[in-house]
């Protein structure tokens, strides 16, 4: 698919992050956009965006609240969709939605654990469920899910437990990568990608909190306060000399680092994914640190969880570690 002008596409969390600016490139390019996010706020944001971008005169951006990992809000989307964009037919669905949480299988609650799970390895699943009929009924059309590099590395580091996150992106990864075999055998008309950033300037640390605390704002509860200062002595902090304040604004800065300092912006790694699929790759690593995780995990897989590897691995990407 070379060209987008009076498509129609599915982008799940389009009101931040890559699902935001992947709704502002396709929209700029003339394809009809349906977003969800559970941010009707965050939505609105991106619809301005859109509207001073100056879109090709027709194009049609609409916005619907649904949590992915939800079957019944996906279904209740997929509806308004086809009545608000007034089509049967989708030609491109991006899984894009994903939260991070549930780190530790044995230390962080089951309900934190699985509710990033549902929305990462669920809301592709659902989504590519949901949203099938709409792409058989196409002339041409291509599922777009987001894994990760952790899709291929399940880790932050030696001293961070990373597992419902990793084992929701090793899903969606291997998920994918099936498709390829089984839409060329049963759909060829339509193409699957897995997408698989590296560090994405993007807002995931804050809205993660949000989606598991129900709660739209920035300031830590005193639950989130507890649970950080046992994070962090975990991983050899003092945290009797922090106080409430100092947590805060160290979460407050962990956000702004993730999202600033970033080697890849969410523009950035928009871009590459859809020029990847005009591409039509199937597998698209963005950004250079996602291509060289990429290199050293497929050269010394034994050693890919040992600390020297991972010091080794930040040191070649320019990861920013430390306080």
């Amino acid at each position: 698919m070379k060209d987008f002008t009076g498509r129609f596409a599915v982008v799940t969390g389009g009101g931040t992050g890559m699902g935001r600016e992947l709704a502002r490139q396709l929209a700029a390019e003339g394809c009809n956009v349906a977003m969800c996010d559970v941010s009707a706020k965050n939505m609105a944001e991106t619809v301005a965006l859109i509207e001073q971008d100056r879109p090709p005169q027709g194009t049609k951006v609409t916005t619907h609240l649904a949590d992915v990992s939800d079957e019944a809000q996906l279904k209740r989307f997929r509806a308004e969709f086809e009545d608000q964009q007034q089509t049967d037919k989708l030609h491109l669905l991006f899984n894009n939605a994903g939260i991070g949480g549930g780190g530790s299988f044995v230390n962080d609650p089951r309900e934190e654990w699985e509710r990033t799970f549902g929305v990462c390895w669920g809301g592709v699943y659902l989504g590519c469920r949901t949203f099938l009929p709409l792409m058989l009924a196409a002339d041409e059309a291509h599922i777009v899910n987001t894994s990760s590099v952790n899709g291929f590395w399940a880790s932050l580091g030696p001293n961070v437990s990373h597992t419902a996150y990793a084992a929701a992106k090793f899903a969606v990864k291997g998920f994918t990568e099936a498709l390829v075999t089984d839409l060329r055998l049963t759909a060829p008309h339509i193409r699957a990608s897995v997408v698989m950033p590296g560090h994405i300037g993007t807002s995931i640390v804050a809205n993660s909190r949000k989606v598991m605390t129900g709660r739209d704002e920035d300031q830590l509860s005193g639950e989130d306060i507890a649970r950080a200062k046992v994070r962090m002595a975990k991983m050899g902090v003092d945290v009797a000399q922090l106080s409430d304040q100092a947590v805060q604004a160290l979460a407050a800065e962990q956000h702004r680092r993730f999202l600033e300092e970033a080697p890849t912006s969410a523009t950035e790694a928009a871009k590459i994914i859809l020029d990847g699929v005009k591409a039509e790759r199937w597998r698209i690593l963005v950004g250079e640190d996602a291509v060289r995780m990429d290199e050293l995990v497929r050269a010394d897989p034994e050693a890919a969880y040992e600390p020297q590897f991972f010091q080794r691995l930040a040191s070649e990407v320019g990861w920013k570690l430390g306080g």
